[in-house]
């Protein structure tokens, strides 16, 4: 097999790989039966895998993906789904849903989501939820999907008034990141994956940070050992979060969400698609970093290296001219996100360059200020 670099998410019996290497797709149907035998509720021999894609990534990358595992002596059926956040939708689950139900899907039927993290979101929630949990690898093909959405097993779909709130946890057996896909991912979704790559620099390590600013020009042409790096390191930062609070109960897990409370709800009152997630947390990114200086927890130097940062990634920091929000509906929009409590808001805040804290107190007029400022520039 190719060489490969493996991080372990230690989850207990739910613990699985994220093997991380260029040119091997080749290898996953041997790969995926590794796993699955290494788990006794999940072993059987040859059986039946939907893979789930979009026509982005079907040629060539689903298409090898679904070889190698009919090769490994599965019967495959595959399914495309159309490209973009509208397949994160019920109505779309209901599709796969039926799919399963033609291919005669049992408890050990696997599901594999090749693509972004749309794909994920949607092919696991449908995992998560048909015969109350069907066995999921995970294949990303983006960026922001093989450093971020791929690893912890958070998957769901969006409702009209909010983003990913219907959803539920649900591990992968393993995530499989072939590096060589970067080659032929459009650039806006290149840039994309890299604001959740500085978003992990910014919340757990000081270090990785000051190596991305280092490495900005080498990351930004896709040099690929710098990628290998950047995908690894994010990766282990990620899986050790999720291994301490793998179902956000301690409140650990909300790190993650750095940006996201104010990127969700632009994402969504843009309408979804029109802003991409990684560049809607980019901007969310600059938004909190914000409202951390003007709650005197962090200095404005560390806010404009972050914006410094996310500019030479070629990423926004403010909104396109084509969108107009309002400040109440962004607020509107926030007191639906997933940390707030009884509609109060929590923010994940930075207080310094390599960690951030959760904040319960901050109050709304200082949010509404931040939102009225910020606005009235992208205006």
């Amino acid at each position: 097999m190719p060489d490969a670099a493996t991080v372990r998410v230690d989850l207990g019996p739910r613990s699985y790989d994220i093997v991380i290497g260029s040119d091997v797709s080749s290898t996953i149907g041997r790969r995926v039966a590794d796993w699955t035998n290494a788990r006794p509720e999940w072993r059987v021999e040859g059986g039946t895998a939907l893979v789930v894609t979009d026509a982005n990534v079907r040629a060539p990358h689903a298409e090898a993906v679904a070889r190698s595992l009919s090769d490994a002596g599965r019967r495959v059926d595959l399914v495309e789904l159309p490209p973009g956040e509208k397949s994160k939708d019920l109505a779309v689950i209901a599709g796969l849903y039926d799919r399963l139900v033609d291919l005669g899907a049992d408890r050990r039927t696997l599901v594999v989501a090749v693509g972004g993290g749309v794909i994920g979101d949607a092919a696991g929630f449908a995992a998560a939820t048909y015969a109350r949990g069907l066995p999921f690898i995970q294949v990303p093909t983006t960026l922001l999907a093989q450093v971020d959405s791929s690893v912890g097993g958070k998957v769901g779909v969006n409702h009209p008034r909010g983003k990913n709130l219907i959803g539920a946890f649900h591990q992968p057996l393993g995530v499989f990141v072939d590096t060589a896909t970067l080659d032929t991912l459009p650039d806006r979704d290149f840039r994309s994956g890299l604001a959740e790559v500085v978003k992990y620099g910014v919340i757990l390590d000081a270090d990785f940070f000051d190596w991305l600013e280092a490495n900005a020009d080498r990351i930004a042409a896709r040099d690929p050992a710098a990628l290998a790096h950047v995908v690894a390191r994010s990766c282990r930062l990620k899986a050790d979060v999720v291994e301490r609070d793998e179902f956000e109960r301690t409140g650990l897990r909300a790190v993650l969400n750095y940006g996201h409370t104010f990127g969700h709800a632009f994402e969504a009152l843009a309408g979804y698609g029109e802003l991409l997630h990684g560049e809607a947390v980019a901007i969310g990114m600059a938004c909190a970093s914000r409202l951390a200086d003007r709650r005197r927890l962090i200095h404005a130097a560390a806010t404009q290296r972050q914006i410094s940062l996310l500019h030479a990634f070629g990423l926004p920091t403010t909104l396109p001219a084509a969108v107009r929000i309002d400040a109440e509906a962004a607020l509107s929009s926030m007191r639906l996100d997933k940390k707030s409590v009884g509609g109060r808001l929590r923010f994940v805040l930075p207080t310094r360059i390599g960690h951030v804290e959760t904040f319960a107190d901050v109050p709304e007029t200082d949010v509404r200020a931040v939102l009225k400022a910020f606005l009235r520039k992208a205006s």
